[in-house]
């Protein structure tokens, strides 16, 4: 099946750089420019769904995602789990942004994650179950996105560097990392790096293996650009230690993604950090709460502060563009 859509996703390993704020925000500020956006529930903790459904959908899915009418991804990939056919079909849920779709996550796709190990060594034993497993989730998407005729596929992620991030990030096109102002989000860059090249060139060595009509991951995620994230200004100046850490962060980000990327292939990542950067998040932590209380993107808050809301309508509105402008010139 050929692919459409951009598939996409806000990757880090770091816990607390607000991966699904920004993923929710960056795809709904996409919608807002016209483009019709898949978001992808994939972290077993379920917080894009539990941020974007009320509470009582959320648990009406969780209860009957094990029944033969279950409606979320692990309804669907379930029956690859227990080695009883192929993958179940569901529908997306729309969303009450228009061009915004979800395919609702669940806690159970834990049990997904823990057997897609052993598909990554089959891979390499040439097993079509290996194949048809490692791309399950991958499968699932090209059809309901397929179906939708959305522009873009916006995978959330758990902070961790697992098989099923591994698969994810196997299956996207691009990458954005996230990093907050702080030592540990330069520090896990060295590890984003190491273990970003490792499964590409694991992936490589399956593709280069696999038996005929093997479904195949693309294998090839680009670094697509960075976005600072929650740092402090005084008027429109970043304070001074946010500053220094942001300066340090793109160092490592220069080091430690794009340089490393590029030896393994220059069309992997831009040719410099001034190339990357899709915009900056400040700090909009009295936006958050009610946010996530309305389930809605920063821009939309009712009753926030609203020159915050403004500010945080322009911020997205700026990396979405930059986004759609980055991949139409890639």
């Amino acid at each position: 099946m050929k692919r459409k859509a951009v598939r996409l996703s806000i990757f880090n390993h770091k816990g607390g750089v607000g991966k699904t704020t920004l993923t929710i925000n960056i795809a709904a500020a996409l919608a807002k420019l016209g483009r019709s956006v898949l978001l992808v529930d994939s972290d077993p903790q379920c917080n894009l769904t539990s941020y974007l459904i009320e509470d009582a959908v959320v648990n009406s899915l969780l209860d009957h995602s094990d029944a033969s009418n279950g409606q979320t991804i692990w309804s669907a990939l379930k029956p690859i789990v227990e080695a009883r056919g192929g993958q179940k079909k569901i529908s997306a849920i729309p969303l009450n942004i228009p061009k915004l779709h979800l395919l609702p996550g669940d806690i159970r796709l834990s049990e997904f994650e823990s057997e897609l190990s052993d598909f990554w060594s089959a891979c390499f034993q040439r097993k079509i179950k290996g194949f048809d497993g490692t791309s399950a989730l991958s499968s699932l998407v090209d059809e309901v996105a397929s179906g939708l005729n959305v522009d873009f596929v916006l995978y959330d992620t758990g902070p961790n560097i697992g098989p099923l991030n591994r698969a994810i990030l196997m299956d996207c096109d691009y990458f954005i990392i996230p990093g907050a102002c702080d030592l540990f989000s330069v520090r896990a860059l060295k590890t984003l790096g190491v273990t970003l090249r490792s499964w590409i060139k694991d992936w490589e060595s399956i593709s280069a293996i696999a038996p005929d009509g093997a479904h195949l991951l693309l294998g090839r995620p680009r670094f697509l650009g960075y976005i600072p994230v929650r740092f402090k200004t005084y008027g429109k100046v970043i304070v001074q230690t946010h500053a220094r850490y942001v300066a340090k962060f793109e160092k490592q980000l220069h080091s430690d993604i794009i340089a490393f990327l590029r030896k393994l292939d220059v069309s992997l990542a831009p040719q410099s950090v001034q190339h990357s950067k899709l915009g900056e998040v400040k700090d909009f932590s009295t936006l958050i709460p009610l946010a996530q209380e309305q389930g809605t993107p920063l821009w939309k808050v009712v009753g926030g502060n609203e020159t915050l809301v403004r500010e945080a309508d322009k911020a997205f509105k700026d990396i979405a563009e930059a986004v759609i402008q980055k991949i139409e010139t890639n």
